[in-house]
């Protein structure tokens, strides 16, 4: 039986099925609530160029935002995305993963404007009415198939195993829990990630978003907010850039365990070619014993279809 298909045979596949067999199997299999794997969304699971899909999402609730109100124009993020100046948006991405946040800082506070005072049930009918209207902006294909099919596989591997597989990503959690158990087989209570603070309103008995930024889970939060929901240690972590090194470094005290870091370094497939904001993480896999698997060599086949 063929685990991982869109793998090609090598030493990359050869360590994630090794490591499996090693802690399923045996006398000192370990006990399958200790089979914690935690995985990043946004470069690691699908596709995050040119932008992430979450950005997709926002960039037009702050169109319409800047439409409804022009004197916003004036201003970042919505000057951006009025002169179509999504460099500026992508920038303060790749500012953020090396260590610069202060336009990052600019567009959060412009994402949780986008969301106070709506209730978490609406917020998820617009996001799911999102992923069935939108295109990713250069495939030119749904959201669903810009999922890397070979991650895919490797969460079912490990289901089939008998681990949990968690999301743990800088995106936006309820962004992303309306399509994880589609796309990944991942249910929603599995989905940590950034949230804007929330509040129970009495008066309708609804869960809305509060005005401010109650956490935003990258670099050392990963780790924190894993512990929170799992109470346990990972054994397995899969990233890609430089705000998952606190994440893939957290298993390596448990004896055995297994970090992997996408790095992407095919531009013929269909999926960008990029070490920007993932320059550390790649500078010190070796030594931080990350198995690296390059989208370009390790991949068959690369997305869902």
């Amino acid at each position: 039986m063929n685990d991982l298909p869109s793998w090609r045979a090598g030493t990359t596949r050869d360590a994630i099925l090794a490591f499996v067999a090693d802690v399923t199997t045996g006398a000192d299999a370990l006990p399958a609530e200790e089979r914690i794997a935690v995985f990043d969304n946004d470069g690691t699971l699908w596709t995050e160029k040119p932008m992430p899909t979450q950005l997709h999402y926002i960039v037009q609730r702050w169109a319409a935002a800047a439409a409804a109100d022009p004197s916003l124009a004036a201003q970042q993020p919505y000057k951006a995305v009025v002169e179509g100046d999504l460099a500026w948006l992508g920038s303060a991405l790749d500012k953020h993963y090396n260590g610069d946040d202060s336009d990052l800082q600019v567009a959060v506070a412009a994402i949780v404007r986008s969301t106070q005072g709506m209730s978490v049930e609406d917020y998820h009918a617009s996001v799911d009415a999102f992923y069935r209207e939108a295109e990713h902006l250069t495939l030119h294909r749904p959201y669903a198939n810009a999922v890397y099919r070979p991650m895919t596989e490797l969460l079912a591997f490990l289901t089939a195993n008998d681990f949990s597989c968690y999301i743990v990503s800088g995106g936006d959690r309820d962004f992303m829990r309306p399509i994880s158990t589609a796309y990944y087989a991942i249910p929603p209570e599995r989905v940590i990630g950034s949230s804007a603070g929330l509040s129970y309103d009495e008066a309708t008995d609804d869960v809305r978003y509060a005005d401010t930024m109650e956490f935003f889970d990258d670099g050392p939060q990963k780790p924190i907010r894993i512990w929170m929901r799992t109470g346990r240690r990972p054994i397995l972590a899969a990233g890609n850039s430089n705000g998952d090194i606190p994440m893939l470094r957290y298993p390596k005290r448990h004896p055995r365990s297994l970090s992997v870091l996408v790095h992407h370094d095919d531009g013929e497939r269909g999926d960008a070619a990029y070490d920007t904001g993932a320059e550390r993480a790649l500078a010190t896999a070796a030594a931080d014993g990350f198995t690296v698997v390059s989208v370009r060599d390790d991949w068959d086949t690369v997305f869902v279809e």
